[in-house]
C-alpha cells in the first residue's frame, strides 16, 4: 500500500451493520475526519456473518481492507500502523488485546483505544473476562475514547491509569438523515438488536402498550431476537434493515422508542446512535430514563420520558400533532448543531492536539527509547479542544459482573468460522476506496 494515512482505526466492523452499532459509529466518525481533509485506512476483521451483511455501498471517506488473523494484520500494515498519526484500536475487535499490545510498541504517532461499549468493558475488566482490553494495555494507550462520559471517565482514570480519558459520543450525518415525506405507518418503532438486559424495557415500553392498544400499529426492527419471543399482531417484524432505510424508517413513524443496555443505563451518559438518528430527521423520542440524557437533550421539549408502558401508552394516544412535531423539530435543532460528524472529529482533533502539546513532549516511549513527538505542522490537526463534560453521580457498584460473550457474535459463530477465516491469507475481494 503506497499511501500514508492519518489515521488508522482497526475496529469490529465498517462495512456491515448486521447486529451491531459499531458500522454507522465508524461511518460518521471517518466521513466528518475525512471532510476535514485527514486520511483514513480502516482495517476489519473478515468474520462471515459480516461478509454475509455487508451493508456499505463505496465510500471515498477511507480505504477500507479486511484481514483474516492476527498475522496477516502485521504481515500487510505494519507499516501503516507505525507511520499514521493516530492509530485507533476499537472494542470488542477479535485479539483486540494482542493487536492493542503490538500497535502500542510500534506506533511512532498517537494511539488509542475507541470503547463503544464502555459499561460493558468495565464489568468485564473487573471479573476478568475481557477478551480485547487488558488493565494493563489501558495504561499503554495515549488516549482513552469512551462512547461513555461521566463517572466512567474518573473510573477509568483512577482505577485503571487511563492517562487520557475523554469521551467520544456517536453522531449522525445529516446528509443521510433528514425530515422526508413518509405514509404513517405506525405509531410507536423499535429499531435494535436483541438484547436478553435490553428486551424488559421493550416488552414494557413496546409489547405492552401494543397489547393495550389493539388499534395502535407498532414495528421491531432488529437481529437475533429468540422464537420464544411473542409479538401481538400489531407488532410488526423485521430482520434487518440497511442504514440506508433507516432515515424512511423513522419518518414512517409517530415516535420511536430508544431503550438502553443495564450497564449502560446505570453508568449513565451512555447515549445511543438511535437517539441521534431519529433526532435528526426530526422524529420525537420516547426514552427510559438515565443520568446523563438531559445533558444531551431537555426532556419534555426535545424528548419525552416513559417508565411504563402506562406511561409510553399515554404519550401515544394524548400528545397532540402539534406538540409532537414540535419535540422533533427541536430535537432536530439539538442534533445539528452538537452532533454531526464534523463535531466529532473536531472533538477527536481537539484531544489530539491536548495529547501533542501537553502530554507527548514528557512522556518516554513505551518501550523506553526517546520519542520525538510530531510537531505541529507534522500533526496536521487544528488546535481545537471540547472538554467532556462530566458529573452526575451513578454507582457502578450496582452493576451486574454477570455478562459473558460477544455481543456481536451470533452463538457459536466462532467455532463455525474459525477455520475458514483462517484459510485465507491475501486480500479480499473487497476494498473500498
Amino acid at each position: 500500500m503506497e499511501n500514508t494515512f492519518d489515521v488508522v482505526i482497526i475496529g469490529l466492523s465498517i462495512t456491515s451493520s448486521w447486529g451491531n452499532g459499531h458500522a454507522t459509529t465508524y461511518r460518521s466518525l471517518v466521513r466528518g475526519l475525512r471532510a476535514r481533509g485527514h486520511r483514513i485506512l480502516f482495517l476489519e476483521h473478515q468474520v462471515p456473518w459480516y461478509a454475509e451483511n455487508r451493508d456499505m455501498k463505496e465510500s471515498v471517506d477511507a480505504v477500507t481492507e479486511l484481514y483474516y488473523s492476527f498475522e496477516d494484520l502485521i504481515i500487510r500494515f505494519e507499516r501503516e500502523i507505525k507511520t499514521a498519526r493516530l492509530v485507533v484500536v476499537g472494542s470488542f475487535v477479535r485479539e483486540g488485546a494482542r493487536i492493542g499490545e503490538w500497535v502500542t510498541s510500534i506506533a511512532r504517532g498517537c494511539t488509542a483505544f475507541y470503547d463503544i461499549d464502555t459499561p460493558v468493558t468495565l464489568a468485564q475488566l473487573r471479573t476478568g473476562t475481557c477478551e480485547y482490553l487488558t488493565p494493563g494495555l489501558i495504561r499503554k494507550f495515549n488516549l482513552y475514547l469512551s462512547f461513555t462520559g461521566g463517572p466512567a471517565l474518573d473510573t477509568l482514570h483512577r482505577d485503571y491509569g487511563a492517562s487520557m480519558p475523554r469521551v467520544l459520543y456517536c453522531s449522525v450525518d445529516p446528509e443521510i438523515y433528514f425530515p422526508r415525506e413518509e405514509t404513517t405507518s405506525w405509531d410507536l418503532g423499535y429499531l435494535g438488536t436483541y438484547s436478553s438486559d435490553r428486551q424488559p424495557g421493550l416488552e414494557e415500553l413496546l409489547v405492552k402498550p401494543a397489547t393495550l392498544w389493539p388499534a395502535g400499529r407498532f414495528a421491531v426492527v432488529g437481529a437475533m431476537y429468540p422464537d420464544s419471543v411473542l409479538w401481538p399482531s400489531n407488532v410488526e417484524r423485521q430482520e434487518h434493515l440497511p442504514p440506508d432505510r433507516h432515515a424512511a424508517y423513522y419518518c414512517s413513524q409517530r415516535f420511536t422508542l430508544n431503550i438502553t443496555r443495564v450497564q449502560m443505563r446505570l453508568w449513565g451518559y451512555s447515549p445511543s446512535v438511535r437517539l441521534f438518528e431519529a433526532g435528526a430527521c426530526g422524529v420525537p423520542v420516547i426514552s427510559d430514563c438515565w443520568a446523563g440524557l438531559e445533558t444531551l437533550f431537555e426532556p419534555g421539549r426535545e424528548i419525552l420520558i416513559a417508565n411504563d408502558a402506562e406511561q409510553s401508552l399515554r404519550v401515544l394516544r394524548d400528545t397532540s400533532n402539534d406538540v409532537r412535531l414540535s419535540i422533533g423539530n427541536a430535537a432536530r435543532r439539538r442534533v445539528l448543531a452538537e452532533h454531526t460528524p464534523e463535531h466529532r472529529a473536531v472533538q477527536l482533533e481537539g484531544y489530539l492536539r491536548e495529547w501533542y502539546d501537553n502530554v507527548a513532549p514528557h512522556s518516554p516511549r513505551r518501550n523506553q527509547r526517546a520519542r520525538k513527538p510530531a510537531g505541529r505542522e507534522d500533526a496536521g490537526l487544528e488546535p481545537q479542544f471540547i472538554r467532556p463534560e462530566t458529573g452526575g453521580a451513578v454507582s457502578p457498584k450496582a452493576m451486574s459482573a454477570s455478562y459473558h460473550g460477544n455481543i456481536y457474535e451470533p452463538f457459536r459463530a466462532g467455532d463455525r468460522d474459525r477455520q475458514a477465516a483462517r484459510r485465507a491469507t491475501g486480500h479480499d475481494p473487497l476494498r473500498v476506496k
